[in-house]
C-alpha cells in the first residue's frame, strides 16, 4: 500500500474532531491523497513481521467517519504516527519497544519510537537545564520542602503526567499545600518534580510547535482563567496564537537542534517567562489552534519535512 499513512492513537471516539491534533494529521493527509488508517496499542501484532489491525479514515460530512478494519503491516504505510497519550506506563514502553522493531526493519515511525522510550518527556529538559527555571527532581518529600525554603514558591508535579492533571502550587505559608508533596511523593516513594513558581504565567504558557527541528513561527499563549494557574487547555486556559519572540526563537533551536538529532520530527516545547518548562514528544498539540487564529498550518509543515 503505497500513500497511506498510520495514526496510532487513543480510542478514535475520544478524539475531539474540532481541536484534536491527531484529527488534524488525519484531515491533512486525506487533503493530500492519503490513504488514513487509525488503530490503538492494542491493535498491534508482531508475529515475522509488526502489523495493525486498523480502520480506514473517511471524511464524512462534516466530520471524520470510521469506515472498515482490516490487518495491515506496518511496512506497508508510508508513515506511521505515534499519536497515544501519556501516561507512559508499561503498555506503553511495549508498544514503543514493538514499534522500535518495525522502525529498525525500514518502517517510519513519526516520532522515533526509541527516543520516546529514552526521554521522559519532563527529565528531558534537564538537558537544558541553563534554559530552566529553578528545578528538582526527587522522591524524598524533605528535598522537596529544602527546595521550598529556598524558592518561597512552587509547583510540583508527577514525572508522568499530562493535560495539567495533578499539578499542584505549593507555599511555605500554606500547610495544606505542603500536605501535596507527600501526597504526590507517595511518602517519598516516587520521584516527582519541582519547579520555582513564574509569576508570569498569567501572561501564558506558551506552547513553542518545533517541526524538523524548526521552531514554527507562530506559538499558543495559553493563559490561565482566573484563580488559577494553570494554562492548559484541558483545565480551562484560553489559547491565543501569537508570533514567537525572538527569546523563544532562541530558546526552540536550541532545543531543536537536539530533537533533530534523535530524529524527532514532531514535538511541543513549553516556555514561561523566557524559561524552558517542558520538551513534548509523545503526542504534541495546539496545532489546531494556531491554525484557526493564524491561517498558517504547522501539519502541513510536517509533512512538507517528510
Amino acid at each position: 500500500m503505497t500513500n497511506s499513512i498510520l495514526l496510532l492513537t487513543d480510542s478514535f471516539e475520544t478524539l475531539k474532531q474540532e481541536k484534536d491534533t491527531s484529527i488534524f494529521i488525519m484531515k491533512e493527509a486525506l487533503h493530500r491523497g492519503f490513504d488514513v488508517f487509525q488503530c490503538e496499542m492494542k491493535d498491534l501484532s508482531l508475529n515475522r513481521e509488526l502489523s495493525a489491525y486498523c480502520s480506514q479514515i473517511t471524511k464524512g460530512n462534516n466530520h471524520l467517519e470510521v469506515e472498515k478494519k482490516s490487518r495491515i503491516n506496518l511496512s506497508d504505510f508510508s508513515v506511521c504516527f505515534m499519536r497515544k497519550d501519556p501516561p507512559v506506563d508499561q503498555d506503553y514502553m511495549n508498544c514503543l519497544h514493538l514499534l522500535n522493531i518495525a522502525a529498525q526493519s525500514g518502517s517510519r515511525i513519526v516520532n522515533n519510537p526509541n527516543a520516546i522510550k529514552i526521554f521522559n518527556e519532563k527529565i528531558f529538559a534537564m538537558e537544558f537545564i541553563d534554559l530552566m527555571p529553578p528545578t528538582i527532581i526527587s522522591a524524598a518529600s524533605e528535598r522537596i520542602i529544602e527546595f521550598l525554603e529556598i524558592h518561597k514558591e512552587i509547583v510540583i508535579k508527577p514525572l508522568n503526567g499530562m493535560g495539567g492533571d495533578n499539578i499542584y502550587r505549593v507555599s511555605l505559608e500554606d500547610q495544606p499545600s505542603l500536605e501535596k508533596v507527600k501526597i504526590l511523593t507517595q511518602n517519598s516513594k516516587i520521584q516527582i518534580i519541582g519547579q520555582k513558581f513564574l509569576p508570569k504565567i498569567v501572561e501564558g504558557d506558551f506552547r513553542i510547535l518545533v517541526i524538523d527541528g524548526k521552531p514554527f513561527e507562530y506559538c499558543l499563549a495559553r493563559i490561565p482563567k482566573d484563580g488559577s494557574f494553570l494554562g492548559n487547555l484541558a483545565k480551562g486556559g484560553t489559547g491565543i496564537a501569537k508570533k514567537i519572540t525572538p527569546n523563544q526563537k532562541e530558546i526552540a533551536e536550541i532545543v531543536g537542534a537536539r530533537l533533530k538529532s534523535e530524529n524527532i520530527l514532531f514535538a511541543g516545547i513549553d516556555i514561561i517567562d523566557d524559561k524552558l518548562t517542558e520538551i513534548n514528544i509523545t503526542s504534541p498539540t495546539c496545532a489546531v489552534e494556531i491554525y484557526n487564529q493564524t491561517g498558517e498550518n504547522p501539519v502541513a509543515r510536517i509533512f512538507e519535512s517528510l
